[in-house]
């Protein structure tokens, strides 16, 4: 397990031209996540919640600022070597499963090992025990189509912990789901959390699924009311 994986965010500004506009998203922003910890951003849309997420996973850059995890700076890291980071360090579960219908959920699972040494074997054994882990072993040969939509977010999640990230970035990733189906993918969230020690980071706009998180970050409070988020508050 990988350790000291602190995600802060020093001073974030992030601004965009529209027309000719300059669009503010963030001022001044700043954040500290703990490694260990399962954080709900919420807050209306158009605050920011995804790009915060962008930034944190190097999606996305800051006009200003920086973003450290751990102690790597990854704002200001080459393209070629934060896309080694990213594939190492983190693991995306969107709203949309973006699985590939061509390939089977153990095909899915495996692609993200493409970027590492493994070789077909390993990434196989991989990919098996990430299937394992979310309850998916025995629709392992299965394609998307065949699936239902939270059996597909399953396959989508043990794709981001196939290469054991530390972080994983959740936005909206229960949005296109039923109250039961989503109930079961928030549980293997925090099964993740709390017996892996998966730092979990998601965006929802869902009460029911921040009440899963150990800390809630409104963002509409913080914004309105600016102030720095510490560990341990509870907004």
């Amino acid at each position: 397990m990988k350790n000291n994986h602190n995600i802060t965010l020093n001073n974030i500004n992030k601004s965009y031209q529209k027309g000719n506009n300059t669009v503010v998203v963030h001022d001044n922003f700043n954040l500290t996540i703990e490694s260990g910890e399962f954080v709900a951003l919420m807050g209306p849309s158009g605050l920011g919640k995804s790009t915060l997420l962008h930034l944190m996973g190097g999606l996305d850059q800051p006009t200003q600022g920086e973003v450290i995890i751990g102690t790597q700076r990854i704002d200001n890291l080459k393209q070629a070597q934060l896309t080694q980071w990213r594939a190492e360090n983190i693991g995306f579960v969107f709203q949309s499963h973006h699985l590939l219908p061509v390939l089977s959920a153990q095909g899915n699972v495996e692609l993200p090992l493409a970027l590492t040494p493994l070789n077909k074997k390993q990434r196989q054994e991989h990919a098996s025990y990430a299937l394992e882990l979310v309850g998916m072993s025995e629709r392992a040969n299965h394609y998307p189509k065949e699936l239902s939509g939270g059996q597909e977010q399953r396959v989508a999640i043990a794709r981001a912990i196939v290469s054991d990230p530390h972080i994983l970035l959740c936005d909206e990733p229960t949005g296109n789901l039923d109250r039961k189906t989503a109930d079961e993918i928030l549980a293997l969230l925090t099964q993740l959390n709390r017996d892996f020690g998966k730092t979990i980071v998601m965006v929802t706009h869902d009460k029911k699924a921040a009440d899963y998180a150990s800390r809630v970050i409104n963002l509409e409070t913080y914004i309105f009311e600016p102030k720095n988020i510490e560990v341990g508050e509870r907004l």
